[in-house]
């Protein structure tokens, strides 16, 4: 029997108690294909006045996905977007050289109780890449590829998959998928890519008869191409693509070279990275005695 490699979350707080639930990167493993971090939000359940903004921060060499489940997020960067997001819909910064963003709730929902419920990844680029101009795109539900079959629908935001390829711009090859499954639907996993893992988000499903514990990420060996069974209805998500190899992450920079997150450390600490119009906070470079 294969063994398969199974990542369990640890919870990480980003503060005013809106805490995701970690997968990548973990003590085991870095990455999945390009993904190096894997964060699981909610549904966090707020109410008028709860503040869980993210205020201005920096990235580079890497490309943030998200990808909602519930609730609605506006985003804001130094490209000047200025984006909301609802669910079903794809929000893909890349940061390249140096991005700085904020993710807010929009002032509609602000005097309303509301539902937070998501998806963010980032995706190293590759070190040909890592120093690109930055961008951001966003696909609406329409613009995201779907594929339905007997009892199982399958969202591609990245990749292609099932016959069908995603918009979205990804800079090496990169699979996400979003698998809903009914009760008894079955689904057979692609082996397109050489690294892959299934994330259920909920209970009532099986790989190859072998039950799937919600919350907790199972990385499939290359090649093999499992059997994924609903017993219950079922969301599960697939991330996978090729390997990006090692990268030196450093909080929220990333990077194939360690002097380049040495210097950008220094850039945000001296205001060196551009600023979000519109914005007057940001979060401070951690102190490492903290």
């Amino acid at each position: 029997m294969t063994t398969h490699q199974t990542l369990l979350p640890r919870q990480h707080d980003l503060g005013g108690g809106f805490v995701v639930r970690r997968l990548l990167p973990s003590a085991s493993r870095q990455s999945v294909g390009p993904f190096v971090f894997f964060d699981h939000f909610g549904p966090v359940h707020a109410q008028p006045g709860d503040n869980h903004d993210v205020r201005p921060h920096p990235h580079i060499g890497i490309a943030t996905v998200t990808w909602l489940f519930e609730g609605q997020m506006e985003h804001r960067d130094s490209t000047g977007v200025v984006q909301q997001i609802a669910p079903g819909e794809l929000n893909w910064m890349t940061a390249g050289r140096g991005i700085v963003h904020s993710e807010r709730t929009p002032a509609e929902w602000r005097d309303k109780p509301r539902t937070a419920h998501g998806l963010q990844l980032w995706m190293a680029l590759s070190a040909e890449e890592e120093e690109c101009e930055p961008a951001f795109a966003h696909f609406t539900a329409a613009q995201i590829p779907r594929v339905c079959m007997d009892g199982v629908q399958i969202a591609v935001m990245a990749g292609t998959a099932f016959g069908v390829t995603s918009p979205a711009p990804a800079k090496t090859p990169t699979l996400y998928l979003d698998l809903q499954l009914q009760t008894g639907a079955s689904v057979t996993v692609p082996a397109d890519y050489s690294e892959r893992a299934l994330y259920p988000l909920d209970a009532g499903c099986s790989l190859d008869g072998d039950a799937l514990a919600p919350l907790q990420m199972r990385v499939l060996p290359a090649g093999e191409t499992p059997s994924l069974q609903a017993s219950g209805p079922a969301r599960v998500i697939l991330v996978g693509g090729e390997p990006i190899g090692h990268r030196f992450i450093v909080w929220n920079f990333v990077s194939s070279r360690k002097e380049r997150i040495l210097q950008a450390r220094e850039d945000w600490i001296a205001g060196r990275f551009p600023a979000v119009e519109g914005e007057t906070e940001f979060i401070p470079y951690p102190d490492p005695k903290a």
